[in-house]
């Protein structure tokens, strides 16, 4: 339950899901240090770990996608990321826009927030936040924005 609440950070009593990204961050820097090929396969890894994760942790706590479940936010954050620069630029833009994904969650995330349930859906509606993200920031990339 540890990693599920995101070493703590899930237990904030304000937006629990921002902080559990905030925290995410400094594992992002570890990650970026590493070949594409093995970055990918840590996220797959943490992927796979957090369909069980948060499946788990959510039948503990008795409900679906308990708000103290952040594993989440950090597979999300970290999809986010993927094959792109660490600058401070590019990081604000990810942080902001997986955010507003994962918060606003317009189709199809709301859909599969609604009708996946399970460790699943728990985390396949912030790995589709951290792909609209991705694809967001690479574009900003692509016209020099950031």
């Amino acid at each position: 339950m540890l990693l599920a609440f995101g070493f703590g950070s899930g237990l904030s009593p304000i937006v629990p899901g921002t902080m559990g990204t905030l925290v995410s961050l400094p594992f992002l820097w570890l990650l970026a240090m590493l070949p594409l090929w093995a970055y990918g396969l840590v996220l797959l890894l943490a992927i796979a770990v957090g369909f069980h994760l948060c499946g788990y942790s959510s039948r503990r706590l008795g409900g679906h996608d308990h708000k103290g479940i952040v594993w989440d936010e950090f597979a999300g954050m970290w999809l986010t990321m993927i094959a792109v620069p660490l600058r401070w630029e590019t990081v604000v833009a990810g942080f902001v826009l997986f955010r507003f994904f994962d918060m606003v969650k317009p189709w199809p995330i709301k859909l599969v927030d609604r009708r996946v349930h399970g460790g699943f859906g728990i985390m396949l509606d912030d790995l589709l936040a951290g792909l609209a993200a991705l694809a967001c920031v690479q574009t900003l990339i692509y016209f020099a924005l950031i």
